[in-house]
């Protein structure tokens, strides 16, 4: 299974919002991210705009304005970016209304293989929070593994 650049491009300008949430009274401007980050504004926006939608982030506007985290990195699952972007976190070929992937609609051999792999990688992705992603645990816990 493969992540598209819309859950990938968002998760890492949430991360790079979560670095920078400490900063006083100020708002990350999507320039700064995108300059950082290396993404098209105007792709920034669109994905921004989804999870302003979903609760999170917060915008302001005006001076000192820009995005904000609306809970703290720690509460930020890294599924529920991706989700809040209509990332779906499905390895099979199978539609959402059950039908299969074969011609006459039946399930391949392989359908529960992949589908429990989506599963897999969906609970792992929910069981990572933005501040694992932004303090480096996730490296530390590989090298301890």
């Amino acid at each position: 299974m493969r992540l598209s650049t819309k859950g990938r491009y968002a998760v890492m300008a949430m991360t790079d919002l979560a670095r920078r949430q400490d900063e006083p009274c100020r708002g990350v401007a999507l320039a700064e991210i995108a300059t950082r980050q290396e993404i098209s504004l105007s792709y920034l926006e669109q994905l921004f705009a989804r999870l302003r939608r979903k609760g999170l982030v917060q915008s302001a506007r005006g001076p000192g304005g820009g995005y904000r985290l609306a809970r703290t990195a720690a509460e930020t699952s890294i599924a529920e970016i991706v989700l809040a972007v209509d990332e779906p976190l499905r390895a099979t070929r199978c539609d959402e209304q059950g039908k299969g992937c074969m011609l006459k609609g039946e399930r391949c051999l392989t359908h529960d293989l992949w589908e429990d792999l989506g599963h897999k990688i969906e609970d792992y992705l929910a069981s990572v929070s933005l501040a694992d992603v932004v303090s480096g645990r996730l490296r530390a816990n590989r090298k301890a593994a």
